[in-house]
Protein backbone atom coordinates (compact mmCIF):
# COMPACT_ATOMS: atom_id res chain seq x y z
CA UNK A 1 0.00 0.00 0.00
CA UNK A 2 1.50 3.37 -1.07
CA UNK A 3 1.67 6.41 1.20
CA UNK A 4 -1.35 8.17 -0.34
CA UNK A 5 -3.57 5.12 0.00
CA UNK A 6 -2.32 4.57 3.56
CA UNK A 7 -3.17 8.15 4.54
CA UNK A 8 -6.62 7.84 3.00
CA UNK A 9 -7.20 4.58 4.82
CA UNK A 10 -6.07 6.11 8.15
CA UNK A 11 -8.32 9.12 7.57
CA UNK A 12 -11.34 6.86 6.99
CA UNK A 13 -10.58 4.87 10.13
CA UNK A 14 -10.33 8.02 12.25
CA UNK A 15 -13.65 9.32 10.91
CA UNK A 16 -15.26 5.94 11.53
CA UNK A 17 -14.09 5.80 15.16
CA UNK A 18 -15.23 9.40 15.70
CA UNK A 19 -18.72 8.72 14.33
CA UNK A 20 -19.07 5.55 16.39
CA UNK A 21 -18.04 7.39 19.58
CA UNK A 22 -20.47 10.21 18.83
CA UNK A 23 -23.38 7.83 18.26
CA UNK A 24 -22.73 5.70 21.34
CA UNK A 25 -22.28 8.76 23.55
CA UNK A 26 -25.52 10.40 22.44
CA UNK A 27 -27.90 7.88 23.99
CA UNK A 28 -28.15 4.82 26.24
CA UNK A 29 -30.69 3.19 23.90
CA UNK A 30 -28.47 0.42 22.52
CA UNK A 31 -31.16 -0.81 20.12
CA UNK A 32 -30.96 2.46 18.21
CA UNK A 33 -27.26 3.27 18.68
CA UNK A 34 -26.12 -0.22 17.65
CA UNK A 35 -28.12 -0.03 14.40
CA UNK A 36 -26.64 3.39 13.64
CA UNK A 37 -23.13 2.09 14.43
CA UNK A 38 -23.50 -0.83 12.00
CA UNK A 39 -24.77 1.57 9.33
CA UNK A 40 -21.66 3.73 9.81
CA UNK A 41 -19.37 0.70 9.55
CA UNK A 42 -21.10 -0.51 6.40
CA UNK A 43 -20.96 2.94 4.75
CA UNK A 44 -17.38 3.89 5.68
CA UNK A 45 -15.72 0.48 5.32
CA UNK A 46 -17.75 -0.87 2.43
CA UNK A 47 -19.06 -3.90 4.33
CA UNK A 48 -21.70 -6.11 2.69
CA UNK A 49 -23.32 -6.95 6.01
CA UNK A 50 -22.54 -6.80 9.70
CA UNK A 51 -24.13 -8.00 12.93
CA UNK A 52 -23.81 -7.71 16.71
CA UNK A 53 -24.49 -10.87 18.72
CA UNK A 54 -25.00 -10.68 22.49
CA UNK A 55 -25.12 -13.41 25.13
CA UNK A 56 -28.26 -13.74 27.27
CA UNK A 57 -28.39 -14.71 30.95
CA UNK A 58 -28.20 -18.42 30.06
CA UNK A 59 -25.16 -18.04 27.80
CA UNK A 60 -27.15 -18.40 24.58
CA UNK A 61 -25.86 -16.17 21.76
CA UNK A 62 -28.62 -14.22 20.01
CA UNK A 63 -28.38 -11.77 17.13
CA UNK A 64 -29.16 -8.30 18.52
CA UNK A 65 -28.60 -5.87 15.62
CA UNK A 66 -27.71 -6.29 11.96
CA UNK A 67 -27.35 -4.44 8.68
CA UNK A 68 -27.69 -6.00 5.21
CA UNK A 69 -29.97 -8.78 6.51
CA UNK A 70 -33.71 -9.42 6.39
CA UNK A 71 -35.93 -9.78 9.46
CA UNK A 72 -36.28 -13.50 8.79
CA UNK A 73 -32.51 -13.95 8.67
CA UNK A 74 -32.09 -11.95 11.87
CA UNK A 75 -34.65 -14.12 13.66
CA UNK A 76 -32.62 -17.25 12.84
CA UNK A 77 -29.42 -15.85 14.38
CA UNK A 78 -28.77 -18.11 17.41
CA UNK A 79 -25.58 -19.95 18.42
CA UNK A 80 -24.26 -21.90 21.36
CA UNK A 81 -20.96 -20.95 22.99
CA UNK A 82 -18.14 -22.64 21.02
CA UNK A 83 -20.35 -23.32 17.99
CA UNK A 84 -18.94 -22.16 14.65
CA UNK A 85 -16.91 -18.98 14.24
CA UNK A 86 -19.37 -16.87 16.23
CA UNK A 87 -19.50 -19.25 19.19
CA UNK A 88 -15.75 -19.99 18.99
CA UNK A 89 -14.74 -16.32 19.11
CA UNK A 90 -17.09 -15.77 22.06
CA UNK A 91 -15.76 -18.82 23.94
CA UNK A 92 -12.05 -18.07 23.36
CA UNK A 93 -12.23 -14.27 23.40
CA UNK A 94 -9.90 -14.00 20.36
CA UNK A 95 -10.68 -12.47 16.94
CA UNK A 96 -10.85 -14.65 13.82
CA UNK A 97 -10.74 -13.83 10.11
CA UNK A 98 -11.35 -16.18 7.14
CA UNK A 99 -10.66 -14.90 3.61
CA UNK A 100 -13.29 -17.17 2.02
CA UNK A 101 -16.32 -18.31 4.00
CA UNK A 102 -17.21 -20.92 1.37
CA UNK A 103 -13.97 -22.80 2.18
CA UNK A 104 -14.07 -22.38 5.95
CA UNK A 105 -15.35 -25.54 7.72
CA UNK A 106 -15.47 -23.72 11.06
CA UNK A 107 -18.07 -21.28 9.70
CA UNK A 108 -21.73 -22.10 10.46
CA UNK A 109 -24.20 -19.76 8.76
CA UNK A 110 -27.27 -19.93 10.99
CA UNK A 111 -28.87 -16.89 9.36
CA UNK A 112 -28.36 -17.93 5.74
CA UNK A 113 -27.13 -14.43 4.87
CA UNK A 114 -23.35 -14.94 4.82
CA UNK A 115 -23.09 -17.63 2.12
CA UNK A 116 -20.84 -16.28 -0.67
CA UNK A 117 -22.41 -15.85 -4.13
CA UNK A 118 -20.97 -18.00 -6.92
CA UNK A 119 -17.73 -16.62 -8.30
CA UNK A 120 -17.17 -14.12 -5.48
CA UNK A 121 -14.76 -14.45 -2.59
CA UNK A 122 -16.33 -13.16 0.60
CA UNK A 123 -14.30 -12.77 3.80
CA UNK A 124 -15.73 -12.87 7.35
CA UNK A 125 -14.23 -11.05 10.34
CA UNK A 126 -15.44 -11.88 13.86
CA UNK A 127 -14.14 -10.04 16.95
CA UNK A 128 -15.24 -10.45 20.60
CA UNK A 129 -17.10 -7.88 22.71
CA UNK A 130 -15.44 -8.04 26.09
CA UNK A 131 -14.82 -5.88 29.14
CA UNK A 132 -12.82 -6.29 32.32
CA UNK A 133 -15.81 -8.21 33.68
CA UNK A 134 -15.81 -10.80 30.88
CA UNK A 135 -17.16 -11.51 27.40
CA UNK A 136 -20.63 -10.32 26.43
CA UNK A 137 -20.89 -11.05 22.68
CA UNK A 138 -19.25 -10.71 19.25
CA UNK A 139 -19.16 -8.31 16.31
CA UNK A 140 -19.10 -9.94 12.85
CA UNK A 141 -18.69 -8.27 9.44
CA UNK A 142 -18.43 -9.54 5.84
CA UNK A 143 -16.81 -7.92 2.82
CA UNK A 144 -15.61 -8.90 -0.60
CA UNK A 145 -11.88 -9.72 -0.48
CA UNK A 146 -9.59 -6.95 -1.75
CA UNK A 147 -6.28 -8.10 -0.31
CA UNK A 148 -4.84 -9.55 2.88
CA UNK A 149 -3.64 -6.19 4.17
CA UNK A 150 -7.18 -4.80 4.00
CA UNK A 151 -8.54 -7.69 6.11
CA UNK A 152 -5.94 -7.20 8.82
CA UNK A 153 -6.73 -3.47 8.96
CA UNK A 154 -10.44 -4.27 9.17
CA UNK A 155 -9.87 -6.69 12.03
CA UNK A 156 -7.87 -4.10 13.94
CA UNK A 157 -10.53 -1.40 13.43
CA UNK A 158 -13.43 -3.70 14.29
CA UNK A 159 -11.63 -4.75 17.50
CA UNK A 160 -11.57 -1.09 18.61
CA UNK A 161 -15.25 -0.66 17.71
CA UNK A 162 -16.11 -3.86 19.61
CA UNK A 163 -14.47 -2.41 22.74
CA UNK A 164 -16.66 0.69 22.46
CA UNK A 165 -19.78 -1.43 21.94
CA UNK A 166 -18.97 -3.56 24.98
CA UNK A 167 -18.63 -0.46 27.17
CA UNK A 168 -21.97 0.80 25.88
CA UNK A 169 -23.65 -2.51 26.80
CA UNK A 170 -22.06 -2.35 30.26
CA UNK A 171 -23.32 1.22 30.82
CA UNK A 172 -26.80 0.31 29.56
CA UNK A 173 -27.05 -2.64 31.95
CA UNK A 174 -25.86 -0.53 34.90
CA UNK A 175 -28.43 2.21 34.20
CA UNK A 176 -31.21 -0.38 33.73
CA UNK A 177 -30.39 -2.07 37.03
CA UNK A 178 -30.30 1.28 38.84
CA UNK A 179 -33.62 2.25 37.29
CA UNK A 180 -35.20 -1.03 38.40
CA UNK A 181 -33.81 -0.56 41.91
CA UNK A 182 -35.24 2.96 42.14
CA UNK A 183 -38.60 1.77 40.83
CA UNK A 184 -38.72 -1.02 43.41
CA UNK A 185 -37.79 1.40 46.17
CA UNK A 186 -40.43 3.87 45.05
CA UNK A 187 -43.05 1.12 44.88
CA UNK A 188 -42.13 -0.12 48.35
CA UNK A 189 -42.32 3.37 49.84
CA UNK A 190 -45.61 4.17 48.11
CA UNK A 191 -47.16 0.94 49.42
CA UNK A 192 -45.91 1.72 52.89
CA UNK A 193 -47.40 5.19 52.66
CA UNK A 194 -50.76 3.86 51.49
CA UNK A 195 -51.04 1.48 54.43
CA UNK A 196 -50.08 4.11 57.01
CA UNK A 197 -52.97 5.12 59.28
CA UNK A 198 -54.51 8.52 58.66
CA UNK A 199 -55.52 11.02 61.33
CA UNK A 200 -52.73 10.82 63.87
CA UNK A 201 -50.02 12.90 62.22
CA UNK A 202 -49.13 16.57 62.53
CA UNK A 203 -46.35 18.78 61.25
CA UNK A 204 -44.89 21.84 62.91
CA UNK A 205 -45.81 25.09 61.13
CA UNK A 206 -48.16 23.22 58.75
CA UNK A 207 -51.92 23.33 59.33
CA UNK A 208 -54.04 20.45 58.09
CA UNK A 209 -56.87 18.62 59.81
CA UNK A 210 -58.59 17.42 56.63
CA UNK A 211 -58.22 13.86 55.41
CA UNK A 212 -56.16 14.79 52.29
CA UNK A 213 -53.64 16.70 54.41
CA UNK A 214 -53.53 13.95 57.01
CA UNK A 215 -52.55 11.61 54.18
CA UNK A 216 -49.79 14.04 53.18
CA UNK A 217 -48.57 14.20 56.79
CA UNK A 218 -48.48 10.39 56.94
CA UNK A 219 -46.41 10.26 53.75
CA UNK A 220 -44.02 12.88 55.11
CA UNK A 221 -43.49 10.94 58.34
CA UNK A 222 -42.89 7.76 56.33
CA UNK A 223 -40.43 9.26 53.83
CA UNK A 224 -38.52 11.67 56.08
CA UNK A 225 -36.19 9.16 57.83
CA UNK A 226 -34.87 7.73 54.54
CA UNK A 227 -32.36 9.25 52.13
CA UNK A 228 -34.69 8.86 49.16
CA UNK A 229 -35.21 11.82 46.87
CA UNK A 230 -38.69 13.32 47.28
CA UNK A 231 -40.69 15.08 44.56
CA UNK A 232 -43.42 17.41 45.84
CA UNK A 233 -46.24 17.90 43.34
CA UNK A 234 -49.13 20.34 43.48
CA UNK A 235 -50.48 23.69 42.38
CA UNK A 236 -48.74 26.93 43.18
CA UNK A 237 -49.38 28.13 46.71
CA UNK A 238 -50.18 24.74 48.26
CA UNK A 239 -47.24 24.86 50.70
CA UNK A 240 -44.56 22.75 49.03
CA UNK A 241 -41.73 24.64 50.76
CA UNK A 242 -43.31 24.10 54.18
CA UNK A 243 -43.56 20.37 53.50
CA UNK A 244 -39.93 20.33 52.35
CA UNK A 245 -38.86 21.92 55.63
CA UNK A 246 -40.89 19.34 57.53
CA UNK A 247 -39.16 16.52 55.61
CA UNK A 248 -35.78 17.98 56.56
CA UNK A 249 -36.49 18.53 60.26
CA UNK A 250 -38.03 15.07 60.64
CA UNK A 251 -34.99 13.40 59.06
CA UNK A 252 -31.64 12.38 60.62
CA UNK A 253 -30.19 15.44 58.83
CA UNK A 254 -32.17 17.92 60.91
CA UNK A 255 -28.95 19.30 62.46
CA UNK A 256 -27.53 19.94 58.97
CA UNK A 257 -28.31 22.90 56.72
CA UNK A 258 -31.56 23.30 54.79
CA UNK A 259 -30.74 25.13 51.56
CA UNK A 260 -33.41 26.18 49.06
CA UNK A 261 -33.12 27.37 45.46
CA UNK A 262 -35.88 28.62 43.16
CA UNK A 263 -34.81 27.27 39.78
CA UNK A 264 -37.36 29.36 37.85
CA UNK A 265 -36.02 32.65 39.22
CA UNK A 266 -32.52 32.30 37.70
CA UNK A 267 -31.11 32.06 34.21
CA UNK A 268 -29.18 28.95 33.21
CA UNK A 269 -25.75 30.53 33.75
CA UNK A 270 -26.72 32.06 37.10
CA UNK A 271 -28.33 28.82 38.22
CA UNK A 272 -25.15 26.88 37.46
CA UNK A 273 -23.06 29.33 39.48
CA UNK A 274 -25.65 29.35 42.26
CA UNK A 275 -25.76 25.57 42.60
CA UNK A 276 -22.13 24.62 41.88
CA UNK A 277 -20.26 27.80 42.87
CA UNK A 278 -17.40 29.34 40.91
CA UNK A 279 -13.68 29.86 41.10
CA UNK A 280 -11.96 33.21 41.18
CA UNK A 281 -11.81 34.70 37.68
CA UNK A 282 -14.27 32.17 36.22
CA UNK A 283 -16.17 35.02 34.58
CA UNK A 284 -16.40 38.79 34.65
CA UNK A 285 -17.16 39.89 38.19
CA UNK A 286 -15.99 36.67 39.87
CA UNK A 287 -13.63 38.44 42.24
CA UNK A 288 -13.25 35.48 44.58
CA UNK A 289 -14.03 31.85 45.17
CA UNK A 290 -17.67 31.14 46.01
CA UNK A 291 -19.27 27.96 47.28
CA UNK A 292 -22.43 26.75 45.58
CA UNK A 293 -25.65 25.58 47.18
CA UNK A 294 -24.65 21.92 46.82
CA UNK A 295 -21.55 22.55 48.93
CA UNK A 296 -23.48 24.60 51.46
CA UNK A 297 -26.03 21.80 51.80
CA UNK A 298 -23.38 19.14 52.50
CA UNK A 299 -24.66 16.88 55.27
CA UNK A 300 -28.14 18.41 55.03
CA UNK A 301 -30.97 18.90 52.55
CA UNK A 302 -31.15 20.80 49.27
CA UNK A 303 -34.62 21.97 48.17
CA UNK A 304 -34.94 22.67 44.43
CA UNK A 305 -38.19 24.54 43.86
CA UNK A 306 -39.76 24.73 40.36
CA UNK A 307 -37.43 22.00 39.11
CA UNK A 308 -39.67 21.55 36.08
CA UNK A 309 -38.63 24.96 34.70
CA UNK A 310 -34.90 24.30 34.19
CA UNK A 311 -33.56 24.30 30.63
CA UNK A 312 -32.73 21.06 28.77
CA UNK A 313 -29.01 21.92 28.79
CA UNK A 314 -28.95 22.34 32.55
CA UNK A 315 -31.00 19.18 33.00
CA UNK A 316 -28.02 17.18 31.69
CA UNK A 317 -25.64 18.91 34.14
CA UNK A 318 -27.97 18.33 37.07
CA UNK A 319 -28.40 14.67 36.12
CA UNK A 320 -24.64 14.10 36.23
CA UNK A 321 -24.41 15.61 39.71
CA UNK A 322 -27.30 13.50 40.98
CA UNK A 323 -25.77 10.33 39.54
CA UNK A 324 -22.16 10.85 40.61
CA UNK A 325 -22.79 12.99 43.73
CA UNK A 326 -19.88 15.16 42.66
CA UNK A 327 -19.44 18.28 40.55
CA UNK A 328 -16.95 20.94 39.52
CA UNK A 329 -17.26 24.63 40.21
CA UNK A 330 -17.68 26.99 37.29
CA UNK A 331 -14.18 27.68 35.99
CA UNK A 332 -12.68 24.87 38.09
CA UNK A 333 -11.41 21.37 37.34
CA UNK A 334 -11.30 19.80 40.80
CA UNK A 335 -14.20 17.38 41.48
CA UNK A 336 -16.07 18.04 44.73
CA UNK A 337 -18.02 15.26 46.41
CA UNK A 338 -21.10 16.10 48.48
CA UNK A 339 -23.54 14.24 50.71
CA UNK A 340 -26.89 15.91 50.09
CA UNK A 341 -30.50 14.77 50.45
CA UNK A 342 -32.51 16.21 47.55
CA UNK A 343 -36.10 17.44 47.71
CA UNK A 344 -37.64 18.80 44.49
CA UNK A 345 -40.92 20.59 43.87
CA UNK A 346 -42.88 21.51 40.77
CA UNK A 347 -46.36 22.44 39.63
CA UNK A 348 -45.65 21.27 36.08
CA UNK A 349 -46.89 18.03 34.48
CA UNK A 350 -43.51 16.32 34.17
CA UNK A 351 -44.95 13.18 32.59
CA UNK A 352 -46.41 15.18 29.72
CA UNK A 353 -43.15 17.14 29.38
CA UNK A 354 -41.17 13.89 29.15
CA UNK A 355 -43.55 12.59 26.51
CA UNK A 356 -43.13 15.80 24.47
CA UNK A 357 -39.33 15.66 24.82
CA UNK A 358 -39.16 18.84 26.92
CA UNK A 359 -37.81 17.06 30.01
CA UNK A 360 -35.16 14.34 30.22
CA UNK A 361 -36.65 10.97 31.10
CA UNK A 362 -33.53 9.88 33.01
CA UNK A 363 -33.64 13.03 35.16
CA UNK A 364 -37.37 12.49 35.78
CA UNK A 365 -36.73 8.96 37.03
CA UNK A 366 -33.87 10.21 39.19
CA UNK A 367 -35.93 12.83 41.06
CA UNK A 368 -39.27 11.00 41.07
CA UNK A 369 -38.39 8.38 43.68
CA UNK A 370 -41.07 9.29 46.24
CA UNK A 371 -43.90 11.53 45.03
CA UNK A 372 -46.05 13.47 47.48
CA UNK A 373 -49.05 15.27 46.00
CA UNK A 374 -50.31 18.34 47.88
CA UNK A 375 -54.06 18.87 47.37
CA UNK A 376 -55.38 22.32 46.43
CA UNK A 377 -57.17 24.31 49.12
CA UNK A 378 -60.58 23.85 47.43
CA UNK A 379 -60.25 20.08 47.99
CA UNK A 380 -59.58 20.46 51.74
CA UNK A 381 -62.00 23.14 52.86
CA UNK A 382 -61.98 21.82 56.44
CA UNK A 383 -58.55 23.47 56.75
CA UNK A 384 -59.80 26.96 55.85
CA UNK A 385 -61.11 27.97 59.35
CA UNK A 386 -57.89 27.02 61.21
CA UNK A 387 -55.80 28.67 58.47
CA UNK A 388 -57.85 31.87 58.74
CA UNK A 389 -57.50 31.83 62.53
CA UNK A 390 -53.74 31.38 62.20
CA UNK A 391 -53.32 34.25 59.73
CA UNK A 392 -55.54 36.60 61.74
CA UNK A 393 -53.69 35.77 64.95
CA UNK A 394 -50.35 36.45 63.30
CA UNK A 395 -51.62 39.75 61.87
CA UNK A 396 -52.85 40.79 65.34
CA UNK A 397 -49.48 40.05 66.93
CA UNK A 398 -47.51 41.87 64.26
CA UNK A 399 -49.77 44.93 64.19
CA UNK A 400 -51.03 44.99 67.78
CA UNK A 401 -54.64 44.63 66.72
CA UNK A 402 -57.52 42.61 68.11
CA UNK A 403 -59.34 41.61 64.92
CA UNK A 404 -61.84 38.79 64.82
CA UNK A 405 -63.63 37.09 61.93
CA UNK A 406 -67.41 37.06 61.99
CA UNK A 407 -69.32 33.85 61.11
CA UNK A 408 -70.70 35.37 57.90
CA UNK A 409 -67.18 36.36 56.79
CA UNK A 410 -65.91 32.86 57.59
CA UNK A 411 -68.76 31.46 55.50
CA UNK A 412 -67.64 33.57 52.55
CA UNK A 413 -64.03 32.42 52.92
CA UNK A 414 -65.13 28.83 53.37
CA UNK A 415 -66.96 28.79 50.05
CA UNK A 416 -64.38 30.55 47.87
CA UNK A 417 -62.71 28.72 45.00
CA UNK A 418 -59.12 29.80 45.90
CA UNK A 419 -57.20 29.23 42.66
CA UNK A 420 -54.09 30.61 44.43
CA UNK A 421 -54.56 28.19 47.36
CA UNK A 422 -53.06 28.94 50.80
CA UNK A 423 -50.90 31.79 49.49
CA UNK A 424 -53.97 33.55 48.11
CA UNK A 425 -55.89 33.00 51.36
CA UNK A 426 -53.04 34.54 53.34
CA UNK A 427 -52.92 37.52 50.99
CA UNK A 428 -56.69 37.99 51.23
CA UNK A 429 -56.65 37.94 55.04
CA UNK A 430 -53.76 40.40 55.27
CA UNK A 431 -55.31 42.80 52.75
CA UNK A 432 -58.77 42.67 54.32
CA UNK A 433 -57.43 42.98 57.88
CA UNK A 434 -55.35 46.00 56.90
CA UNK A 435 -58.32 47.80 55.36
CA UNK A 436 -60.93 46.64 57.93
CA UNK A 437 -62.83 49.29 59.88
CA UNK A 438 -63.29 48.26 63.49
CA UNK A 439 -62.31 45.06 65.23
CA UNK A 440 -64.46 42.61 63.29
CA UNK A 441 -63.98 41.34 59.73
CA UNK A 442 -67.41 40.93 58.16
CA UNK A 443 -68.53 39.55 54.82
CA UNK A 444 -68.86 43.06 53.40
CA UNK A 445 -65.22 43.79 54.25
CA UNK A 446 -63.87 41.81 51.29
CA UNK A 447 -63.21 44.00 48.20
CA UNK A 448 -64.68 41.47 45.77
CA UNK A 449 -68.03 41.55 47.58
CA UNK A 450 -68.62 45.01 46.10
CA UNK A 451 -67.94 43.89 42.48
CA UNK A 452 -65.30 46.61 42.27
CA UNK A 453 -62.78 44.30 40.65
CA UNK A 454 -63.99 41.09 39.06
CA UNK A 455 -60.38 40.18 38.34
CA UNK A 456 -59.69 39.65 42.05
CA UNK A 457 -58.64 36.17 42.96
CA UNK A 458 -61.66 35.44 45.15
CA UNK A 459 -64.40 33.57 43.32
CA UNK A 460 -67.47 33.04 45.46
CA UNK A 461 -69.81 30.12 45.46
CA UNK A 462 -73.42 30.57 46.38
CA UNK A 463 -74.09 26.97 47.28
CA UNK A 464 -73.08 26.00 50.83
CA UNK A 465 -71.49 22.70 49.84
CA UNK A 466 -68.05 22.63 51.47
CA UNK A 467 -66.97 19.47 49.69
CA UNK A 468 -67.56 20.74 46.14
CA UNK A 469 -64.43 22.34 44.70
CA UNK A 470 -66.16 23.84 41.69
CA UNK A 471 -68.67 26.66 41.34
CA UNK A 472 -72.21 25.71 42.31
CA UNK A 473 -75.37 27.55 41.37
CA UNK A 474 -77.76 28.68 44.12
CA UNK A 475 -81.51 28.05 43.79
CA UNK A 476 -83.24 30.76 41.81
CA UNK A 477 -86.96 31.58 41.64
CA UNK A 478 -88.79 31.46 38.37
CA UNK A 479 -88.58 34.86 36.74
CA UNK A 480 -88.95 36.48 33.37
CA UNK A 481 -85.75 36.91 31.36
CA UNK A 482 -83.97 40.16 32.14
CA UNK A 483 -82.98 42.72 29.59
CA UNK A 484 -79.32 42.87 28.56
CA UNK A 485 -78.96 46.44 29.75
CA UNK A 486 -80.16 45.45 33.25
CA UNK A 487 -77.47 42.80 33.49
CA UNK A 488 -74.87 45.26 32.25
CA UNK A 489 -75.83 47.81 34.87
CA UNK A 490 -75.70 45.17 37.60
CA UNK A 491 -72.18 44.02 36.84
CA UNK A 492 -70.75 47.30 35.59
CA UNK A 493 -69.76 45.86 32.23
CA UNK A 494 -71.06 45.34 28.72
CA UNK A 495 -73.36 42.36 28.14
CA UNK A 496 -71.25 39.31 27.53
CA UNK A 497 -71.19 37.98 23.98
CA UNK A 498 -72.25 34.35 23.53
CA UNK A 499 -69.09 32.22 23.57
CA UNK A 500 -68.17 28.60 23.02
CA UNK A 501 -66.65 26.89 26.05
CA UNK A 502 -63.31 25.53 24.82
CA UNK A 503 -62.49 22.54 22.61
CA UNK A 504 -63.03 20.17 25.55
CA UNK A 505 -66.80 20.66 25.55
CA UNK A 506 -68.28 17.25 24.79
CA UNK A 507 -72.00 17.75 25.38
CA UNK A 508 -73.97 19.71 22.81
CA UNK A 509 -77.03 21.12 24.58
CA UNK A 510 -80.14 21.17 22.39
CA UNK A 511 -82.28 24.27 22.49
CA UNK A 512 -85.26 24.52 24.81
CA UNK A 513 -84.93 21.42 26.96
CA UNK A 514 -86.93 22.77 29.90
CA UNK A 515 -90.05 24.86 30.50
CA UNK A 516 -90.52 28.08 32.39
CA UNK A 517 -90.18 26.55 35.85
CA UNK A 518 -86.64 26.12 37.24
CA UNK A 519 -85.68 22.42 37.60
CA UNK A 520 -84.00 20.95 40.68
CA UNK A 521 -80.63 19.67 39.38
CA UNK A 522 -77.65 22.03 39.17
CA UNK A 523 -76.83 21.27 35.53
CA UNK A 524 -80.52 21.37 34.54
CA UNK A 525 -80.90 24.74 36.30
CA UNK A 526 -77.94 26.10 34.33
CA UNK A 527 -79.44 25.04 31.00
CA UNK A 528 -82.85 26.43 32.05
CA UNK A 529 -81.36 29.83 32.92
CA UNK A 530 -79.41 30.00 29.65
CA UNK A 531 -82.56 29.16 27.68
CA UNK A 532 -84.58 31.79 29.53
CA UNK A 533 -81.96 34.46 28.73
CA UNK A 534 -81.34 33.58 25.10
CA UNK A 535 -77.95 31.99 25.90
CA UNK A 536 -76.47 35.34 27.01
CA UNK A 537 -74.25 34.61 30.01
CA UNK A 538 -74.53 38.03 31.69
CA UNK A 539 -78.34 37.82 31.74
CA UNK A 540 -78.30 34.21 32.97
CA UNK A 541 -75.91 35.15 35.77
CA UNK A 542 -78.26 37.94 36.86
CA UNK A 543 -81.19 35.54 36.81
CA UNK A 544 -79.34 33.04 39.02
CA UNK A 545 -77.97 35.81 41.29
CA UNK A 546 -74.32 34.94 40.68
CA UNK A 547 -71.47 36.71 38.91
CA UNK A 548 -70.67 36.07 35.24
CA UNK A 549 -67.34 34.59 36.31
CA UNK A 550 -69.11 32.07 38.55
CA UNK A 551 -71.44 31.18 35.74
CA UNK A 552 -68.51 30.60 33.40
CA UNK A 553 -66.89 28.20 35.89
CA UNK A 554 -70.17 26.33 36.30
CA UNK A 555 -70.63 25.95 32.53
CA UNK A 556 -67.10 24.59 32.22
CA UNK A 557 -67.62 22.24 35.16
CA UNK A 558 -70.71 20.66 33.57
CA UNK A 559 -69.27 20.85 30.01
CA UNK A 560 -72.26 22.82 28.73
CA UNK A 561 -71.72 24.13 25.21
CA UNK A 562 -72.93 27.70 24.91
CA UNK A 563 -74.98 28.08 21.76
CA UNK A 564 -74.71 30.95 19.33
CA UNK A 565 -78.15 32.23 18.44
Amino acid sequence: MNQTAYRQRSHVELITIYEVCRILGASLDIDRTFRETLNVLAAYLGLSRAMIVLADDEGQLRLHSAVGMSDEQIARGQWQSGEGMVGGVYAKGLPMTVPDVSNAPEFIDRTGAFTAPSGRMMALIVVPLKTERGKIGVLAAQREVEGAARLSDDQRLLTMVATLLAQAVLMHNAVSQEHERLQLEATRLQKALQTAPVGRYSLENVIGISQPMQQVFAEVHQAAPSRATVLLRGESGTGKEAIARALHFLSPRKDGPFIKVNCAALTESLLESELFGHEKGAFTGAAGERKGRFELAHGGTLFLDEVGDISPAFQAKLLRVLQEREFERVGGSRPIKVDVRLICATNRDLERMVKRGEYRADLYYRINVVSIFLPPLRERREDIPPLVAHFVDRFNKENRRGLKVSPDAMKVLYNCYWPGNVRELENCIERTATMAQGDVIRDASFPCRHNRCLTQTLHFVAKEDAVSAAISIAPAPAAAPLQPQDAAESFGERPAEPVRIGPTAQIATPARQYGNEPPQGERERLIWAMEQCGWVQAKAARLLKVTPRQLGYALQKHMIEVQKL
